[in-house]
């Protein structure tokens, strides 16, 4: 098993995950202008800030993620060739606190937010508070679709780390 290019692999669709939230920061910030634009209604105007908000933090998410997975890409071969075992085991190290912070981030608390959004919906009627809350579910629920599927991609990456490790000869 080529461990460097398994490696290699899942960063770059990390890489894709992340000019996913690139796209639909973009789409948000079409969105916003185009809210701001042809917006007619008291809820359509209140939209604008909201949306162009969630849309600037889903482009800066997906603008940093894409930089520092180009940066860890680069970096790989030159830490596998000095040390493949510490590669390996801080892989492993860096899967598994990744794995801890998508079980409490992702798995918890933004199914929460998206409830307790859904939940002041109800409550709120002004047109600000609405457009606010219906966005930021929006924006949590694209947030969960990208990271349960990249969760999904790091528990296997994390397994064939595990794997991997078993065959390498220790460190001396």
């Amino acid at each position: 098993m080529d461990i460097l290019k398994t490696a290699t692999d899942w960063t770059k669709a990390e890489m894709l995950s992340s000019a996913f939230f690139i796209l639909f920061g973009l789409s948000f910030l079409l969105a916003s202008l185009g809210f701001w634009q042809m917006g007619r209604t008291d809820l359509a105007r209140a939209y604008v800030i909201p949306i162009l908000m969630a849309g600037t933090l889903i482009l800066v998410i997906g603008v940093g993620l894409f930089f520092s997975s180009q940066a860890r890409l680069a970096s790989f071969p030159a830490a596998y060739a000095t040390d493949a075992v510490g590669f390996v085991a801080d892989e492993i190290a860096r899967a598994d606190r990744v794995l801890n912070e998508y079980r409490i981030a992702v798995f918890w608390v933004i199914p929460l937010i998206i409830a307790a959004c859904a939940l002041a919906i109800l409550y709120f009627e002004t047109p600000l508070w609405r457009a606010s809350l219906i966005t930021t579910t929006v924006m949590m629920a694209v947030i969960l679709v990208i990271d349960t599927n990249a969760n999904a991609r790091l528990e296997g990456y994390r397994e064939q780390l595990a794997l991997a490790g078993k065959f390498l000869p220790p460190s001396m």
